[in-house]
């Protein structure tokens, strides 16, 4: 008889905890998201609140396209069971910056896309010259201090389109060169790092300086900053040295450093600007 009722009475626990949000559906998300914006006024705050209504979220790659605005892939555009570390920030910062389920999908395609043109070609591919480019508005880039080092890249977005997608399009290659923190002047930087602020991790691939992964600062009761962020197998809260050093075991990690964007005192989500007519052929 006890054990029935420890049972009953585990099990009226469980179902009284709140959903994450991986769990909700829809229209569940949808009024979370009213309820945040209702209750918690500080956007920081926020952010940090929607994040970790996601730790425990899995992750997957290759989650997002532009189905069924494009044909060149059949995936969606919003994903709440899943997330890979780009998808998990976007998510928190739209639903942070929104009162509705609409709202939010919206705001999602705003900062996905530049200028909130909703296609592959103008989907924010590469973190350095797309998404923190196109979303100036949103976050400042905060790692172009006096002594820091630099990287160069070469963006070539025509061969990028046509391998990993097989869309056709006319567009110059790009030269850029990027300043980052090496890791141990971004450890000691980080502590000065407010809520909602990205970290962006710069890795070597190939020869090649690169942001590979990115998450969000989060504080907890001390006030001590953490990094939360979408990474294999699910979203977890960690301090950042932990995942430094779980980072450089791993063979051949490249880690060279971060970068580091700050969350605007003022944010005011600009406008879409209009969706080009298709024209005859399609792409």
């Amino acid at each position: 008889m006890l054990a029935s009722l420890l049972i009953a009475a585990a099990a009226l626990t469980a179902s009284a905890e709140p959903k994450q949000i991986y769990q909700m559906t829809p229209q569940e998300a949808g009024a979370f998201i009213a309820d945040v914006r209702r209750s918690e006024p500080d956007l920081r705050k926020r952010i940090a609140t929607i994040a970790r209504r996601n730790i425990g979220q899995p992750y997957k790659l290759n989650l997002l396209g532009e189905f069924p605005y494009e044909l060149h892939d059949t995936l969606p555009m919003y994903s709440l069971t899943a997330s890979d570390c780009l998808v998990f920030a976007e998510h928190t910062y739209a639903m942070a910056l929104s009162a509705s389920w609409e709202e939010f999908f919206w705001t999602l395609q705003r900062i996905r896309y530049k200028d909130g043109v909703i296609g592959v070609a103008s989907r924010n591919h590469y973190m350095e010259v797309d998404w923190n480019i196109n979303n100036q508005w949103l976050l400042a880039d905060a790692s172009a201090q006096p002594g820091a080092p630099s990287y160069a890249m070469r963006i070539d977005r025509a061969q990028f389109l046509k391998t990993q997608h097989r869309v056709q399009r006319d567009i110059p290659v790009q030269d850029t060169v990027q300043a980052y923190l090496p890791v141990e002047r971004a450890q000691q930087e980080f502590a000065t790092l407010g809520e909602g602020d990205m970290v962006e991790v710069v890795s070597v691939r190939k020869g090649q300086h690169m942001v590979t992964h990115v998450g969000l600062v989060v504080l907890d009761a001390q006030g001590g900053r953490r990094f939360l962020h979408s990474s294999e197998p699910a979203v977890r809260e960690e301090p950042l040295e932990t995942f430094i050093a779980r980072t450089q075991a791993r063979p051949n990690n490249g880690l060279a450093g971060f970068k580091f964007m700050r969350l605007r005192e003022a944010i005011a989500v600009p406008p879409a600007a209009p969706q080009p007519r298709p024209t005859a052929g399609g792409a």
